[in-house]
């Protein structure tokens, strides 16, 4: 159906019946959603915007695929503190070109990852745009006072460590802009950039073992994110490029076409794994890759490299 049949409150009212507010908790409908508090626990928020043409292209990314994405960067920011799920606020201005069934498809991606990782939609705004697509996501978790994670809790001899691979989001985001053979190799790579995981349950256990002391997602890149750790923590740090852990796809995809692996791992963002610094006996119990070393200092060096790596800027 066509927005301009359904209206601004008919959408509204379609999402509403989609995202029914847990028990004890009141949502979509008021001014305001109303959370109870539990004592001991700090609330944890975090926004993120998406803009078309900055940060997707409409004409690639399937609806569903968005919707998932756009809660899925939210999300990460809630793992990256080790924190519990509690809620989402949706906002978006939508352009009067979106073909008919975008937005269900949309919220169908937002709304599967959500009840994925326990994220109830509490509520948000819609509103027209003149031409291009705008979103908006705040989430909300929760940790216990004093134990969420921070980035500026780094220790001189702590290790380097991160989840998962790096590079396959910006391997993915190559794929579109340049518009390269959507092979297995590529598929995985675009599934990466579009339908990222959260680390949710890692986060979470790191946040719980004792020795870990700083953690962030990884968003703009491991070359800008652990610079924000060593900024925040006063320290230096030393990254043995060969460690750093990269797919097999990815490996077979810059072969192919002539690209730098290690830019791509250090510098091209949107992977959302977790980037932490523990000290050498803690024993978090999840898979991790030790990539390098805080030290006494502040430069930035990379082992095995000429190269000074940087991430990705917004400016």
């Amino acid at each position: 159906m066509k927005l301009s049949e359904i209206g601004e409150f008919g959408l509204i009212g379609q999402i509403r019946s989609s995202f029914p507010a847990p028990e004890g908790v009141e949502g979509i409908g008021d001014d305001c959603a109303v959370i109870p508090q539990q004592a001991g626990m700090e609330m944890l928020v975090s926004t993120d915007m998406l803009m078309e043409g900055a940060h997707f292209l409409l004409e690639d990314v399937p609806a569903y695929k968005l919707g998932w994405k756009s809660a899925a960067v939210n999300f990460s920011d809630i793992a990256a503190m080790g924190g519990d799920p509690v809620g989402s606020f949706l906002a978006f201005a939508l352009p009067k070109c979106l073909p008919d069934g975008w937005v269900e498809e949309f919220m169908r991606g937002y709304g599967d990852i959500s009840r994925h990782y326990g994220f109830p939609l509490l509520g948000g705004d819609t509103t027209s745009s003149p031409d291009r697509l705008s979103i908006c996501v705040t989430v909300l978790g929760q940790a216990p006072r004093g134990r969420s994670l921070r980035r500026s809790k780094a220790q001189v001899g702590d290790l380097v460590c991160v989840t998962g691979t790096l590079g396959d989001s910006a391997g993915g985001l190559d794929v579109v802009l340049n518009s390269r053979e959507r092979d297995s190799d590529a598929e995985h790579l675009l599934a990466r950039h579009y339908m990222p995981s959260p680390r949710m349950a890692e986060g979470q256990a790191l946040a719980s073992t004792e020795g870990v002391h700083a953690m962030m997602d990884v968003s703009d890149g491991i070359a800008s994110d652990l610079r924000h750790i060593m900024e925040e923590s006063g320290v230096g740090a030393r990254v043995d490029v060969a460690s750093l852990p990269v797919s097999d796809a990815l490996i077979r995809f810059c072969g192919r076409y002539g690209l730098d692996i290690f830019r791509l791992a250090t510098g091209g963002g949107e992977d959302y794994e977790l980037l932490f610094t523990m000290s050498p006996d803690a024993k978090p119990g999840i898979d991790y890759t030790i990539i390098g070393e805080i030290t006494d200092g502040i430069e930035l060096v990379w082992n095995g490299s000429e190269h000074d790596y940087s991430g990705f800027r917004h400016f």
